[in-house]
């Protein structure tokens, strides 16, 4: 059992602490956010001395204590372990590879608060290459801000009302008109249903369609957030394989066929983490499959809008009509992280089984927000505001991309578009990370894209937020070092 938080000294009196004290302290502060998670080994006796310039004893009794607090295990002849203080990790450090089909699926609860705690404590994009959004000085509050002028000059009374279990209609009916765009056919009073952000949307269809000992393929690499989502319904997550080319197509007949999934969820376009698309060849495929085997296809179109209007991606929706398909968008990439105003649209008896879910879970979603979208659309300004995101990101998608070869990581692929590049790094990139956070920078460890949190040398970078010469000096030294000890 370990020792409450609040019988630990507060930071201001670590002038007053041993050093013993003040490294135990620290180890349990990292142990708690998340930067050393559990199963991973503890800095060496000797690294860490130097590191913090204290003699092997004192780091000898400090992670001795740690043991004792429950904090860590103790292996002779290894080294100190981050032991398991809750729920349990999903596969144990070493596990050894085995084929996609032949991988037990995920069945408990994933632990991804890691990042999501960090990501918000967090005091500047540059220092934040792991983060999952764009800066705010990319973004452009001046669309927020006249919006909500422009609500502030309409009669107070429309905001009072408790809203619809769809959401705002004109915002739906201006929605069905860019879904018109991407050739998705979708009424706006019976296909369209508005939630706060695609998380929402994920636990809403979560908990209609999923129940415990489901099997639900989700990407290896893929969004994270969702694993949580599927497992705590008590899915079996199955991860599908991807290549520089998108899916593994291949291993995914192989997966379906073995574990009969309920649902499959994928990005088509500029998948997080990898930045692959859909072929249109990839899109028939998958729903051929879906249609053979008999399951649904979520699409998650979160990052749609950094995609150029030539860019050759199929959407699934497009092909099957919003037959199988349940198609996902949101406007927290582009407009503001905290904006929270997604949408579901799906066929006409699936909208209203989410609508009625959605009710169910939280009532309405925040209309004022709605209105706020609505008006953002409408006004004319919108357009242009993504294609100068896009520009942006195509001025430092290739200097990045240099930039990690230089310091030694290798792409897994060369995407044309978006903001992410996933790329290995050919040492652990949970050690990776935790030094990272040690040096001021948040890095997103490629183990946390796993549905097992298996393990890996690849990371996930956010091309946007990868501007500061501290972060390639550190990279590259970390990368020296790592080669040389392997040496």
């Amino acid at each position: 059992m370990s020792v409450p938080l609040d019988q630990i000294p507060a930071p201001h009196d670590a002038a007053q602490l041993t050093l013993v004290d003040q490294l135990v302290q620290w180890g349990r502060r990292r142990i708690d956010e998340r930067v050393f998670r559990p199963g991973m080994r503890m800095p060496s006796i000797r690294k860490l001395a130097l590191d913090k310039g204290v003699s092997r004893f004192t780091v000898v009794e400090a992670y001795e204590r740690l043991v004792a607090h429950g904090y860590l295990d103790s292996r002779r002849g290894s080294g100190f372990y981050v032991r398991e203080r809750g729920a349990p990790t999903l596969v144990a450090k070493g596990e050894p590879p085995v084929a996609a089909a032949e991988r037990e699926p995920v069945q408990n609860t994933i632990d991804v608060v890691w990042l999501l705690r960090n990501m918000l404590h967090t005091s500047s994009p540059e220092k934040g290459p792991g983060l999952g959004y764009l800066p705010g000085r990319w973004l452009d509050g001046e669309l927020i801000t006249n919006a909500l002028r422009a609500l502030s000059r309409q009669s107070g009374a429309q905001m009072l009302g408790f809203g619809t279990p769809q959401g705002f209609l004109p915002l739906r009916q201006q929605l069905q008109t860019r879904l018109e765009e991407l050739e998705i056919g979708a009424s706006a009073a019976r296909q369209i249903v508005l939630v706060s952000g695609i998380t929402q949307a994920i636990d809403l269809i979560s908990r209609l369609y999923v129940k415990p000992g489901d099997a639900v393929i989700v990407g290896d690499p893929a969004w994270f957030q969702m694993f949580g989502r599927f497992a705590s319904q008590g899915a079996r997550l199955v991860g599908m394989p991807y290549t520089p080319d998108g899916p593994d197509l291949d291993a995914l007949e192989t997966l379906v066929a073995t574990w009969r999934p309920k649902m499959l969820i994928i990005n088509s376009v500029l998948q997080n983490p990898t930045g692959t698309s859909l072929t249109a060849a990839q899109a028939y495929r998958i729903l051929q499959l879906a249609q053979e085997y008999d399951f649904i296809v979520v699409e998650d179109d979160v990052y749609g809008d950094l995609c150029p209007t030539n860019f050759a991606a199929t959407r699934l929706a497009s092909l099957d009509q919003l037959k199988r398909v349940i198609f996902l968008g949101s406007f927290s990439k582009t407009l503001a992280a905290n904006l929270r105003v997604g949408y579901i649209a799906a066929a006409p008896e699936v909208a209203k089984a989410l609508a009625d879910q959605k009710m169910l879970v939280g009532m309405t979603s925040p209309e004022l927000n709605e209105r706020v979208v609505y008006k953002v659309l409408t006004e004319g300004h919108y357009r242009r505001h993504v294609e100068r995101l896009r520009a942006r990101l195509d001025g430092v998608r290739e200097k990045t991309a240099r930039m990690l070869e230089r310091t030694g990581f290798r792409l897994f692929a060369t995407p044309s578009a978006g903001m992410f590049l996933w790329a290995d790094a050919s040492v652990d990139s949970d050690g990776l990370a935790a030094a990272g956070h040690e040096a001021g920078f948040l890095l997103t460890p490629g183990s946390l894209f796993s549905p097992h949190q298996s393990p890996t040398t690849w990371m996930r970078f956010n091309i946007a937020n990868c501007g500061d010469p501290a972060l390639s000096e550190f990279l590259a030294s970390y990368l020296d070092k790592g080669s040389r000890r392997s040496a």
